[in-house]
């Protein structure tokens, strides 16, 4: 055994072609999307993929949309749907456009980058000499698509990019990488599996992301199957929506009465809103893209920067989690509460009509001081969770339950 030989790293690497079952169980997977050769006399790309994924150590699965033998049995719906399954079940998807618009034009490949270029899980690569590829190459900027001129550069970076991954066993399967490792999914995959549910599929609709490179996956959308064992049946016609939970935070001073106490409200303008004012009226609150920051910390930050009042977290009291809309998305709001002075009364009074927020975020909101009976007439925009969130504290404290 040479020396390179040994300096090789080991891979278990699983390959999956066409007509192949898909794996029971893996930690990652690629799909390897491109231009597909119908003649003998052409050769595919696919096998130095393969060859240059061993050599880089990686230790998952790769999809090749190819029958391992080179022979095409000619059902092409069958290839299709064979495909949107790999498609729908690799964690990233390199696609590598070795163009060429006489052997191998990569039609298909077009329509395939297009349908998968806003998931968040492509990588973009092409040689440098590849004819009509500048469509691809625009949207893999404007969107942050890893972008490379080498097969080996590619490859290196969807590994990269996958890491250690992890684990999932059958249906787990379908949940690519990138949701699966996120707070919200394994918060609801969780609370959903304790009620004796089981996840029997799921495909990804769609995601929104933030921060730089659109690395960080806010909202994530899974049209999910789910077998409801309480009901012995399957759910199969609805979508899960879900971001980070959210903190919120009733800051009061008691009055004479329940409707005279005081509470402090946000003013801000959210494009769903629908209602007369145009602007939602909301407890101070907010999320954080750090997932180990506790609730507490993001209730004290967020009633900073929304209402320009600093409390330490110490004050807060704790009302637990629960979600805010649960036919609509899965996230929960952690309540907090605080009893605030006269002076700090005083002090946000003051404020009124002036901005807060962060900037950068497009974040502008306005403090708003007002008697818990003003809040509760009808005219007043406050929305039933809100409602459900301020009466649900006060009326602990009012019966010490």
């Amino acid at each position: 055994m040479t020396k390179a030989n040994k300096a090789m790293p080991k891979s278990r690497m699983t390959v999956v072609y066409v007509k192949q079952p898909f794996p029971k169980t893996f930690s990652k997977s690629i799909m390897l999307v491109g231009p597909t050769p119908r003649s003998p006399e052409v050769d595919s790309w696919r096998p130095d993929a393969l060859r240059i994924l061993k050599q880089l150590g990686y230790d998952g699965v790769v999809f090749v949309p190819e029958p391992k033998d080179g022979k095409w049995r000619h059902n092409y719906e069958g290839q299709i749907e064979t495909e949107e399954k790999m498609l729908n079940r690799a964690d990233c998807i390199v696609c590598w456009i070795p163009r060429n618009m006489q052997t191998m034009p990569a039609l298909t490949t077009n329509d395939e980058y297009g349908t998968w270029k806003q998931s968040g899980k492509v990588v973009f690569g092409a040689p440098k000499d590849a004819p009509s590829v500048r469509y691809q190459e625009y949207y893999a900027r404007k969107l942050g698509i890893p972008t490379h001129d080498t097969l080996e550069a590619t490859l290196k970076s969807a590994v990269e990019r996958l890491g250690v991954g992890a684990k999932r066993v059958g249906s787990e399967c379908q949940v690519p990488l990138y949701i699966w490792q996120t707070q919200s999914f394994q918060q609801w995959y969780r609370n959903m599996r304790e009620a004796g549910n089981r996840l029997e599929g799921a495909r990804v609709e769609w995601t929104f992301r933030t921060s730089k490179n659109r690395s960080f996956v806010f909202v994530w959308v899974l049209h999910v199957d789910i077998f409801v064992a309480s009901e012995n049946r399957r759910k199969t016609n609805e979508v899960v929506i879900a971001r980070p939970d959210i903190a919120a935070v009733l800051a009061y001073r008691p009055g004479k009465t329940l409707m005279d106490t005081v509470v402090v409200l946000v003013k801000e303008f959210r494009s769903p809103v629908s209602n007369s004012k145009g602007f939602v009226f909301e407890l101070p609150g907010g999320s954080s893209l750090k997932p180990d920051k506790n609730p507490e910390q993001v209730a004290a930050e967020e009633l900073f920067e929304e209402t320009g009042l600093s409390v330490e977290a110490w004050r807060f009291q704790k009302h637990g989690s629960r979600q805010l809309a649960a036919t609509f998305s899965a996230h929960h709001a952690h309540l907090f509460s605080v009893e605030l002075t006269e002076k700090e009364i005083a002090e946000l009074r003051k404020t009124a009509g002036a901005p807060h927020g962060v900037e950068a975020d497009s974040e502008r909101t306005y403090v708003e001081v007002k008697k818990l009976s003003e809040v509760m007439q009808g005219d007043s925009c406050v929305d039933w969770s809100m409602l459900g969130m301020l009466l649900s504290v006060l009326n602990e404290r009012k019966t010490g339950k």
